[in-house]
């Protein structure tokens, strides 16, 4: 089979299609061989972290969890001020820290979608298993709003007061240098460049501690999909769903990363240990709580049931 292209002069040679499918066919060869190795790998490394997400010492993730939060501010005593971490401005923490929840909530959330639409192709079983992380991320926004309401309640603003204003030789020695300044909240009292003096809770280590639980939840359910994907009437695991998966590991990881970076760079005890008990009570009262009755109307029930 020929195709014929000539230029103003008709000077140009024959073109011949079958060569050209045969060349391209040769060139598509290694690339499907190397799609295959790279499938292979996704494969068996998707299937070993499932088992291992799976398995009895991650079901008591919050364990080692808490441990980290509890000791992790000791870290601080071996840390080095000119380290990269040591800095607010660093772009781990502008970019990832102030929108944890949202990155948790995307990621995780397309994954339990996929996974429960590839187990049972259905819209609603996918809207239900959705519906759990949207009620955790209501926990987590209306438990950042009270916390705030209690911080501002409980709190007081003091502006900072130069040595001279005391006039002369006074002595100021054990003498306060900071004015009260009243009828302030928090942020409008930190965004004036004052002081904020009061019970605080951390909300960075809430939502980081909140989002590894969740995601280790999410994720134990993936172990059991792919045992299932493996039979021969079972449904598949495709790539993207691993791939997923693999995000949600990535994001774990980064997860606690950021939190012991946090901990050891920038220890604030007792706010963050209140952030890290108030984000294990909101996990113990929704996935070893709520979430373990019966799924209805009311209650969207456990990761992974109805998957089977």
């Amino acid at each position: 089979m020929k195709a014929v292209s000539s230029s103003n002069d008709g000077s140009w040679p024959d073109v011949n299609l079958g060569k050209l499918y045969k060349v391209a066919s040769e060139v598509a060869l290694p690339a499907r061989f190397l799609g295959r190795i790279l499938n292979a790998g996704l494969v068996l490394f998707t299937n070993l972290l499932a088992a291992v997400v799976g398995s009895g010492p991650a079901g008591h993730f919050h364990l080692p969890l808490n441990a980290l939060v509890l000791f992790g501010p000791l870290l601080s005593l071996w840390t080095s001020s000119y380290s990269i971490f040591a800095n607010r401005n660093h772009f781990l923490y502008r970019k990832f820290l102030v929108s944890a929840w949202g990155w948790t909530f995307c990621v995780a959330g397309s994954f339990v979608v996929l996974l429960s639409y590839s187990a049972r192709r259905s819209a609603l079983l996918s809207l239900r298993h959705l519906a759990r992380l949207a009620l955790t991320g209501l926990l987590w926004w209306g438990t950042g709003r009270l916390v705030c309401l209690l911080e501002d309640a409980a709190g007081t603003c003091f502006q900072p007061v130069a040595a001279a204003a005391a006039g002369g030789g006074s002595d100021l020695a054990g003498q306060p240098l900071l004015l009260l300044q009243e009828a302030q909240s928090k942020a409008s009292c930190l965004r004036a460049g004052q002081v904020w003096r009061g019970y605080e809770v951390s909300q960075d280590t809430l939502t980081l501690c909140l989002c590894c639980l969740l995601l280790v939840e999410e994720m134990a359910a993936f172990g059991p999909h792919v045992l299932r994907a493996e039979a021969p009437t079972g449904p598949p695991a495709g790539a993207p769903l691993r791939i997923l998966f693999l995000l949600c590991v990535f994001l774990l990881t980064l997860w606690l990363f950021l939190l012991l970076c946090l901990l050891a760079y920038f220890p604030q005890f007792p706010a963050q240990q209140l952030g890290g008990a108030i984000a294990y009570l909101g996990w113990r009262g929704l996935y070893q709580g709520w979430y373990r009755l019966k799924p209805s109307w009311f209650c969207p029930g456990p990761p992974g049931v109805g998957l089977d």
